[in-house]
C-alpha cells in the first residue's frame, strides 16, 4: 500500500491509528443509536459505514480519502462491538447466553485468521473489496432474525415484543413467565427518569460501572496488543522467517481456544475462567519479559530465550482467547439495566478501545524504557485483575438478565449494610 500510493510513512501511521479513533466515536455513539434505532438498526447502520469504508479503501487514491474510508470502517467496528453482545445476550436464554454470546468473540477471530490468510494471497484493494462480503451477509440476515425482545418492551411495541420471543424460544415454548418477568421488569424502569450521564455515578449503578470499566482496563492494558505487536520477533528468534508465519500461528490459536471458552462458559462460569485467564496472561508475560531480561543480561543463551519468550507468547494468547478476549464483552452485556445500557454500554465501549490506542502510542516508549520491565507491567496488570475478579465479579452463569441486574444494584448496599451492622454489634459488645 506505502509503494502503490507513494505514502510516508506519517500517512501510513495517521491511516492505521484512525481505525482506533473511528471505534472511539462509534463507541460513544453506540448506545443511543441501539436505543434509538433497535438493535438490528444499529448493525445496519455500521454495515452501511462497513461499505463505504471499504469502498474508499478500495477505489480511492487520495490519502485524505482512504482516512475517511478509515475511519467511516472504525465507526462500524465501534458500533457492532457494542450492538452484537448485547443483541446476544437480549435474545438468548439464560442457560445458553454465555456460550451464545461468546460466539461473537470466537467470529472475529475465525475473522482474522481467514484475513490473515487472504492478505498472503491477494493484494490489498482486492483484500478491502472482500472485506464488504460479510457485510452483505450481515444486512441479508437480519431481515431473517427478530428484533429484541426487550428492546421492544421498552419502546412499548407490546405485540412485537409476544412475537419476536415466542418465535425465539419456538411456537411451542410457553413464554408467559419469561413474558411477565421482563414486562414487570421494564415497567419498573419505566417510571424513573431519563437516564443521564451522570446517573452511572449513583450508588445504585456504581457496582455494575466498576465491573464494566475495569475488566476493560484490565483487557487492554494486560498489554494483548504489545504482545501481539511482538510476536513476529519472538517468532523469528525462534527461527520462523517470515513475519506472517507468526500472525496466521497466532490467530490459528486463537480460535480453537476461544471455542473452548465458549464451550465452557456455560458449564464452569464466567468467574473461573476469567481468573484462569488473567493469570495465564500474567505468567506469559513474565516469561516473556524473563526471556528479555535474560537476554540483556546474560550471552550465548539464544535456546533458553527462545523456549521462555515462544512458550510466554502462545500461552499468553491462548489463555486471553479462553477469557478474556471475550468474557468482559458478555459481562457488559448482561449487567447494566435496559434504561442505563445505552449510556453505560457506550462508555464501556469507549474504554476499551481507549485503552487500545494508549497501548498502542505508550507501547514504543515503554520498550525505550525497558522491554523486560514492560512485559513485567503486563504481568502485574494481569494478576491484579484476579483480584479484582475474585472480590468484585459475582457469578452471573444461569441467571436472567432482570436477576444480574438487580444483584448488581444491591451490591454494594449489601456491603454498606454488613459493615454498619458489624460496627454496631462490635459497639454493643
Amino acid at each position: 500500500m506505502i509503494k502503490d500510493l507513494d505514502l510516508t510513512t506519517s500517512q501510513f501511521s495517521t491511516f492505521g491509528s484512525l481505525l482506533t479513533i473511528g471505534a472511539m466515536i462509534g463507541a460513544i455513539l453506540s448506545g443511543r443509536t441501539a436505543d434509538f434505532l433497535g438493535r438490528k438498526g444499529a448493525l445496519r447502520v455500521s454495515s452501511a459505514c462497513y461499505v463505504i469504508g471499504w469502498l474508499m479503501i478500495a477505489l480511492l487514491k487520495d490519502a485524505w480519502l482512504l482516512d475517511i474510508g478509515r475511519l467511516l470502517t472504525g465507526y462500524g467496528a465501534g458500533l457492532t462491538s457494542y450492538t452484537v453482545p448485547v443483541y446476544i445476550a437480549e435474545i438468548t436464554p439464560k442457560n445458553l447466553r454465555g456460550g451464545l454470546t461468546t460466539t461473537n468473540q470466537l467470529s472475529i477471530t475465525i475473522g482474522i485468521l481467514i484475513a490473515y490468510l487472504l492478505g498472503m494471497l491477494v493484494e490489498w484493494r482486492l483484500l478491502a473489496i472482500i472485506g464488504i462480503i460479510p457485510c452483505i451477509l450481515l444486512v441479508s440476515g437480519l431481515f431473517f432474525i427478530p428484533e429484541s425482545p426487550r428492546w421492544l418492551a421498552k419502546v412499548g411495541h407490546d405485540k412485537e415484543f409476544e412475537e419476536a420471543l415466542q418465535a425465539l424460544r419456538g411456537k411451542d415454548c410457553d413464554v408467559s413467565d419469561e413474558a411477565a418477568e421482563i414486562r414487570e421488569f421494564v415497567e419498573e424502569l419505566g417510571n424513573l427518569p431519563r437516564a443521564k450521564i451522570l446517573d452511572l455515578f449513583r450508588m445504585k449503578y456504581m457496582h455494575s460501572v466498576v465491573v464494566g470499566v475495569g475488566l476493560m482496563l484490565f483487557q487492554q492494558f494486560g498489554g494483548i496488543n504489545a504482545v501481539m505487536f511482538y510476536a513476529s520477533e519472538i517468532f523469528k528468534d525462534a527461527g520462523f522467517s517470515s513475519s506472517n508465519i507468526a500472525s496466521v500461528a497466532v490467530a490459528a490459536l486463537q480460535v480453537p481456544m476461544t471455542a473452548i471458552g465458549a464451550l465452557l462458559m456455560d458449564k464452569s462460569g464466567r468467574r473461573p475462567l476469567l481468573m484462569v485467564s488473567a493469570g495465564g496472561m500474567s505468567l506469559g508475560c513474565s516469561l516473556v519479559g524473563l526471556s528479555f531480561y535474560i537476554q540483556s543480561h546474560e550471552s550465548d543463551t539464544s535456546i533458553v530465550v527462545t523456549i521462555l519468550a515462544l512458550g510466554g507468547l502462545l500461552g499468553y494468547i491462548a489463555t486471553f482467547s479462553l477469557g478474556m478476549g471475550g468474557i468482559p464483552w458478555i459481562i457488559m452485556s448482561e449487567i447494566f439495566p435496559i434504561n442505563m445500557k445505552g449510556i453505560a454500554g457506550s462508555l464501556v465501549t469507549l474504554v476499551c478501545w481507549f485503552g487500545s490506542w494508549v497501548i498502542t502510542v505508550t507501547f514504543n516508549f515503554l520498550l525505550a524504557w525497558s522491554t523486560a520491565g514492560s512485559f513485567f507491567i503486563f504481568a502485574g496488570v494481569s494478576a491484579s485483575a484476579v483480584l479484582f475478579v475474585a472480590y468484585l465479579l459475582p457469578e452471573t452463569k444461569g441467571l436472567t438478565l432482570e436477576e444480574i441486574q438487580s444483584s448488581f444494584e444491591s451490591f454494594f448496599t449489601r456491603r454498606t449494610l454488613n459493615a454498619n451492622t458489624n460496627d454496631f454489634l462490635q459497639e454493643e459488645r
